[in-house]
């Protein structure tokens, strides 16, 4: 199966990632902050989905991050819970409470406001996994829907280039 390239659909990016991953005996975990699940929903789209996908944390809520994917709470009170460090953190975290090779965390500004002093459309995609641990800035235009369905595309693109 072939990779697939940057302007092919969401959901021919999980087939890929499904099967790639499968190939592999690989797994993976996300923890979702602006995205709500919305990754985790993409992924078992896709038949098969259960042998890789190990599971999800929907860490909306600020003190969540810490309670659930042990984001460092001086970390989000000092710079809040839209900053590189803290999907950095989603990312490990959740590959480590659901013990998958890779995980992604994701956190940002949905809008229409600012949050933290971060402007909407503004995303940080972690990624962490085997000897891996990367962090990708995101902006991107559009009202809510659109920075939320492009986070996702993002996600899934930045696992899918570490796999190739």
């Amino acid at each position: 199966m072939s990779s697939p390239g940057l302007g092919d659909s969401v959901a021919e990016q999980a087939v890929w990632l499904v099967a790639e991953l499968t190939r592999r005996r690989q797994t993976v975990a996300v923890a979702e902050s602006l995205t709500a699940g919305l990754v985790c929903a993409t992924i078992t789209r896709v038949p098969g989905a259960s042998a890789v996908l190990r599971g999800g944390l929907v860490v909306y809520a600020t003190d969540l991050k810490h309670t659930l994917a042990g984001v460092d709470d001086r970390l989000l009170a000092e710079h809040g819970a839209v900053h590189p460090e803290v999907a950095a953190q989603l990312a490990e975290g959740v590959r480590r409470r659901c013990g998958a090779d890779w995980g992604l965390g994701l956190t940002g500004v949905a809008g229409p406001d600012s949050q933290d002093g971060v402007g909407p459309g503004t995303v940080y995609v972690g990624l962490a996994g085997p000897g891996i641990g990367e962090v990708r800035t995101v902006n991107l235009a559009g009202d809510r829907e659109r920075v939320r369905t492009g986070s996702v595309e993002d996600a899934l693109r930045l696992l899918r280039e570490h796999l190739r």
